[in-house]
């Protein structure tokens, strides 16, 4: 016989040697396991005095164990992180549709300023009479509802604020689409 083909039959017999755990030593392996991670050398030998299998054949399982364990934990982490980027990717995608649609309701009022402005151009008046006179009763205005623009006090009287002020007076100091 050939040194390979012993070598190769010695390492073949060793695997059938190697006795399978049973239900239950599994579960009492499982029931340490979740009380302790860590296998200490004294609750080695206890098991294995328990169990009736070698110390060795503990200290491996609990060495795949744990490797397993991490793995699952890695697994719920990753799941979890997941979750959390598509709640985030989510929320990014409707802050971006609102800052679209802010942007497309700041032209709109800078078209409705820019032509207001075309139509009458007096001298400036004061800005703080005309900031609270510039709305309806109601204290706002709708970038939307040009009719409502043109319904306020300031362009009935025939008065027109500089284009900085009448801004300032549609968007309001909050960054809010009314009037003060």
């Amino acid at each position: 016989m050939s040194l390979f083909n012993y070598q190769s039959q010695k390492h073949h017999s060793s695997k059938h040697n190697k006795k399978r755990l049973t239900k239950d030593q599994v579960r009492l392996l499982e029931i340490s396991f979740g009380s302790n991670k860590k296998l200490e050398p004294e609750r080695k030998l206890q098991l294995a005095r328990d169990l009736g299998i070698p110390p060795r054949q503990i200290a491996i399982w609990y060495q795949n164990k744990r490797a397993r364990w991490k793995t699952q934990n890695l697994e719920l982490d990753h799941s979890a992180l997941q979750l959390r980027l598509e709640a985030a990717s989510a929320e990014k995608k409707q802050l971006e549709k609102e800052v679209e649609r802010l942007r497309e309701e700041l032209e709109k009022a800078h078209k409705v300023l820019v032509s207001l402005r075309q139509f009458s151009n007096p001298p400036p008046m004061d800005v703080s009479n005309s900031l609270s006179s510039c709305c309806d009763e109601r204290g706002s205005s709708s970038l939307h509802d040009q009719d409502h623009v043109m319904s306020c006090s300031w362009v009935n009287n025939n008065e027109a604020l500089q284009l900085e002020d009448l801004y300032a007076c549609l968007m309001g100091a909050d960054g809010s689409t009314t009037c003060a």
